[in-house]
């Protein structure tokens, strides 16, 4: 029944509405009328005597009963929103006017068929609404008889009458034994008679093939293939913890299986014996898991292979205690079966029990015992860590729980105590399984998706991602895998002990399935992961566009390097705004919806995101009207240097010393800035000098032009030019200018230019010191005191 739940939900989750809009009224109706029936049949059931198993199906029945009572209702629904918008198409009926016949029979006929509809739809809801009930009776019974089991108390094991009510019951129960034992003594008696039955010893050969030579080999080959193509030693061990835990498992249950097919086959068992026979492949199938899972987990003989941080001598103190849990499972298991199906008194039904408990408990204590002393000696070598710490307060919880489990049962609360030590075995096993899925999910997601992976690579060649996109989606699809486990885990912690964690699951899952209403909208599962699609069919197909954009198509016109990533840029943008919406509408949010969120986004977005829109707005306007392009040498406050990206909230500026100036883009519109290559890529040289007066300026205008013209970096057009600024204080001053081909060339020209008008003008006799600097004291009084003389030269 699990299976079928299992099956309904993922039908159910990945089914679109559209898909359910198809269906016609002759199938809802039908679908509705074997619905019902289905609810009647589940009704009628829980009026008489209901067990455990019996009340799961009863469950799972009307859970699919309901999941497709909400799909017919949901489409019916839908036909009847098409209906209602056809018939306010053609409008109410004006008074005193006469519609024509065609309007007058299709507004008829739409009225008849919304009629139908609107029944139809109505039956649904109250069929969902019986559906909700009845799975809610169930639940409400399982809780009773759970509380029931746990309150219930009988004659304490320490009192007499706790024994004297089994001795009591001994001789009629060994009878029922006796009698069930002697039944298939003489089935076995009468076919072996009539001729060897060779499908039992084949049963029993095959079984045996199964369990020994057939589980080392399957063990050999997983690691096998292992070594050979899975990469990174995380994935192996993880995924060998897995193989070994699916081998333990798959082969016990097979050969007990198979052997009990042959027994079957061979009629040496009477039908009264199949339950028990059931029985046998079950707790075989349980106990291999549990032991395969405890192998897996510490793997003694193989640590190399170890997933968990379990240190050798640890594994090799609680391996036995592995096996001695599987044999408890098998043997618990067994005797349960057993007794119920011969039927034994209720005295000895809770000596099984209370046996089962104290085993149970002592196994625990000793677990728990083994643990305490493995973890003083690594106190006592000084190697606790945090994690011995959180296994520490774990034993101590456990501690509690047994002692209130050992308290219960020697007071007469049996089914308490029991089902305290089951709950304890169950989540430690259940914990074991969850960590090796874990475990293995994150070593495959994070080792599938990973920049260095076949498949990271060709993502990142074939759709051009990063390289740490594919590493990020290989760890939040390893988180998402994890709460799903952990999910699953926390349904199933309950279900042995009559919650159904599982069967509550999924139902929870259907509902969610047929989707939530949030303001009129329906967002169901299979709607989200429709508009993902889309998202990403979208996306891709701009990435392909712009790719042909930026490759094909502006390579083929005059725009220049800034002109085509300006037209790129808006085109990105604007092509992921369209997917997005895309997506929106496929998930069911109109363009009316969409500009309502947009126009209440407003008030926050004048509030709190006045900055960012005006940085958004003034980025366009940059892309648009080009004042700053990619490449232009610009100088922003104190700061100058390259263009080197333009987004729609900052530009980004080279600077000299490498470092990046990140500049917003409202502080380039609103403010001045200094663009050296808007008008024409050419920088200028200044070079300005004094010379005495007297100096030949001409063979001095001569050396500063040919000292530009020896720049390889000075341009002839414009020409080199020297000008006579001024004359003062017995001084020439020169002013000079010279353009190169960039700005960028400037300063280091300017520099060259310098260094060999100092080595020629020496060199020509020219002085190009300073202008004298003349000092006047005051004398007191208002009397100008003479000048003072200039000191005398150095001997």
């Amino acid at each position: 029944m699990t299976v079928q739940r299992l099956f309904l939900a993922l039908l159910l989750l990945f089914t679109s509405p559209a898909a359910a809009q198809e269906v016609s009224l002759a199938t809802a109706s039908a679908q509705l009328a074997q619905a019902e029936g289905d609810l009647r049949s589940v009704d009628r059931a829980l009026d008489g005597r209901v067990d455990r198993s019996d009340r799961a199906a009863l469950r799972a029945k009307a859970a699919a009963a309901q999941a497709m009572v909400r799909t017919t209702t949901g489409a019916l629904e839908d036909q009847l929103a098409l209906v209602d918008a056809r018939l306010a198409g053609l409008g109410p009926v004006a008074a005193g006017t006469v519609e024509a016949p065609e309007i007058r029979r299709q507004r008829a006929q739409l009225q008849q068929q919304r009629g139908v509809l609107d029944a139809a739809a109505k039956r649904g809801r109250l069929a969902a609404v019986e559906a909700e009930q009845l799975i809610d009776e169930i639940a409400r019974a399982q809780a009773e008889q759970l509380n029931q089991t746990l309150s219930t108390r009988s004659p304490s094991p320490l009192s007499p009458g706790f024994w004297t009510a089994l001795v009591e019951a001994m001789p009629r129960d060994l009878r029922r034994v006796d009698g069930f034992v002697r039944q298939g003594a003489e089935q076995i008696a009468r076919q072996w008679r009539g001729g060897l039955p060779w499908q039992a010893p084949a049963g029993l050969v095959a079984a045996l093939i199964l369990l020994l030579p057939l589980q080392k080999l399957g063990r050999r080959v997983g690691q096998r293939y292992l070594i050979g193509n899975t990469p990174g030693h995380r994935v192996r061990r993880s995924g060998y913890a897995i193989w070994s835990v699916i081998v333990g498992t798959v082969a016990p249950l097979l050969a007990a299986a198979v052997l009990v097919q042959g027994l079957r086959w061979a009629g040496l068992l009477p039908e009264r014996w199949s339950g028990l026979l059931d029985g046998i492949v079950f707790a075989s199938g349980f106990a291999g898991f549990v032991a395969a899972l405890g192998g897996a987990v510490l793997m003694r003989s193989q640590p190399s292979w170890r997933v968990a941080p379990i240190a050798d001598e640890t594994a090799r103190r609680l391996r036995p205690l592995s096996w001695m849990l599987a044999a408890l499972t098998f043997a618990t298991v067994m005797v349960e079966v057993f007794n119920r199906t011969i039927g034994v008194s209720r005295a000895a039904t809770i000596a099984a029990q209370t046996l089962e408990a104290v085993l149970h408990l002592g196994l625990i204590g000793w677990f728990l015992l083994l643990l305490g002393r493995l973890r003083a000696e690594r106190a006592a070598r000084g190697d606790l860590d945090g994690a011995s710490a959180s296994a520490g307060l774990l034993s101590l919880v456990a501690w509690l729980l047994v002692g209130l489990a050992t308290l219960a049962l020697l007071i007469g609360y049996i089914g308490f105590s029991l089902t305290v030590a089951r709950m304890i075995v169950w989540a430690l096993v259940l914990g074991a399984a969850l960590y090796l899925l874990m475990r293995a999910a994150d070593d495959a997601a994070t080792s599938v998706f990973n920049r260095d992976s076949r498949v990271g690579a060709t993502l990142m060649h074939g759709l051009g991602l990063r390289g740490s996109v594919v590493d990020q989606f290989g760890l939040l699809l390893s988180a998402v895998v994890r709460v799903a486990l952990v999910l699953l885990a926390l349904s199933m912690l309950l279900s042995p002990f009559g919650a159904d964690g599982i069967g509550t699951l999924f139902g929870r899952l259907g509902v969610l399935a047929q989707g939530i209403k949030i303001g009129g909208l329906s967002i169901a599962p299979g709607a989200i992961l429709r508009a993902i699609v889309v998202l990403f069919v979208g996306l891709a197909l701009v990435r392909a566009f712009l790719g042909w954009l930026e490759k094909r198509y502006l390579p083929a016109t005059d725009l220049d390097g800034s002109g085509r990533n300006s037209i790129s840029l808006v085109a990105r943008y604007v092509g992921i705004a369209l997917a997005v919406i895309w997506g929106l509408a496929s998930l069911g949010i109109g363009i009316e919806r969409i500009a309502l969120l947009l126009s209440a986004l407003s008030v926050g977005i004048g509030f709190g995101l006045q900055a960012i829109t005006s940085n958004f707005v003034s980025g366009l306007i940059l892309l648009a009207e080009r004042p700053i392009k990619i490449g232009d040498w610009v100088r922003v406050g104190q700061d100058e240097g390259d263009v080197k990206r333009i987004s729609v909230r900052s530009t980004e500026i080279a600077l000299a010393d490498h470092s990046t100036l990140i500049v917003p883009n409202s502080e380039l519109i609103t403010k001045s800035v200094i663009n050296k290559t808007l008008a024409a890529p050419l920088g200028r040289v200044q070079i300005q000098f004094s010379v005495p007066l007297g100096t030949d300026v001409e063979q001095a205008r001569r050396i500063v032009l040919d000292a530009f013209v020896a720049e390889e970096a000075v341009v002839a057009d414009p020409a080199p030019a020297v000008f006579i600024d001024s004359i003062a204080d017995g001084r020439v001053l020169f002013n000079c200018f010279a353009h190169v081909g960039s700005p960028r060339d400037a300063y280091r020209t300017r520099s060259n230019v310098f260094m060999a008008l100092l080595t020629r003008f020496p060199d020509e006799g020219i002085d190009i010191g300073t202008v004298p600097q003349r000092l006047e004291l005051a004398a007191p009084d208002g009397v100008i005191a003479p000048p003072a003389a200039a000191p005398a030269p150095p001997a």
